[in-house]
């Protein structure tokens, strides 16, 4: 049983149990947020609807027109994204070559604990500039567009199932603060509303603040990591996707992933924009 005591780390971890939690949006929050997004993005799209010839798109790369209707992201500069098609099918690791290599060496001695990773580009120019001006730069509007292409990419897959729900990674403390806002949430709007997939943001929780990633070998990251995730409400989905901005090792899903399972989770997928190679 998914929501029982056995099934929630909180549950088997008291201590952990007793705090209380930072979280900027609760799903009674968020929802109604999301619902004013939505009537604003509906209302926005009608808007440049009928003024495209005063209002173009406008791509956020090089300036120049974007696509028609509503995405700013030029023809020319979208192809230039780098591609993500040579992976490991688990981790999604780009791959050196064409040969018939379906798992990673990694994944082959050490399997992940999430179920699939799908990050249809690489970490590399020119979409690297976009992860980081939405992560660093205030650039919440390439989350719009970083989603988009996502979209297009994952609705080109053949899939048996959708998740049940979407989870993004959450933000500390600090953090959160500082940048004011979370850039995995901000990913994750766009991609409930355009896949239909429920978001709820306020189940999973970061227990203490961690040290920035970026920088950190793969042992750190573990280290950094242990520990950093809990539930601060039961799971009531068994299909799930962790909605993130890049994949590097893999330590931050693999430590959500964990918490998942113990919850109950039977299949977790992480949903990146952009895999990084591990160097």
């Amino acid at each position: 049983m998914l929501a029982g005591d056995d099934a929630n780390p909180l549950a088997a971890a008291p201590g952990l149990a007793r705090r209380e939690y930072f979280h900027p949006f609760p799903d009674c929050q968020l929802n109604f947020e999301m619902r004013v997004d939505a009537w604003l993005h509906r209302a926005r799209a009608a808007l440049k609807a009928s003024l495209t010839p005063l209002w173009p798109p406008q791509c956020v790369l090089c300036g120049r027109a974007g696509q028609l209707p509503d995405r700013d992201l030029c023809q020319g500069c979208e192809m230039d994204l780098p591609r993500n098609d040579l992976c490991c099918e688990l981790c999604a690791e780009p791959l050196q070559s064409d040969r018939d290599e379906l798992v990673c060496g990694a994944c082959l001695r050490h399997p992940p604990r999430f179920d699939r990773c799908f990050a249809p580009y690489r970490y590399a120019y020119p979409l690297d500039h976009m992860v980081r001006a939405l992560k660093y730069g205030s650039a919440v509007a390439h989350g719009r567009v970083l989603a988009d292409v996502f979209v297009r990419s994952i609705l080109s897959v053949e899939r048996e199932a959708w998740p049940q729900c979407l989870l993004p990674v959450p933000l500390g403390r600090a953090r959160f603060i500082k940048r004011g806002y979370n850039q995995a949430l901000e990913l994750a709007m766009h991609l409930a509303r355009e896949l239909a997939i429920p978001l709820h943001a306020d189940v999973l929780v970061r227990a203490r603040d961690t040290r920035e990633q970026a920088g950190l070998d793969r042992k750190a990251r573990r280290r950094n990591l242990r520990n950093a995730f809990a539930l601060a409400r039961p799971l009531t989905s068994r299909h799930v996707a962790v909605i993130d901005d890049v994949v590097t090792t893999g330590s931050t899903a693999n430590e959500i992933a964990r918490v998942l399972k113990r919850a109950g989770a039977e299949r977790v997928e992480v949903w990146a924009i952009a895999r990084a190679g591990r160097g």
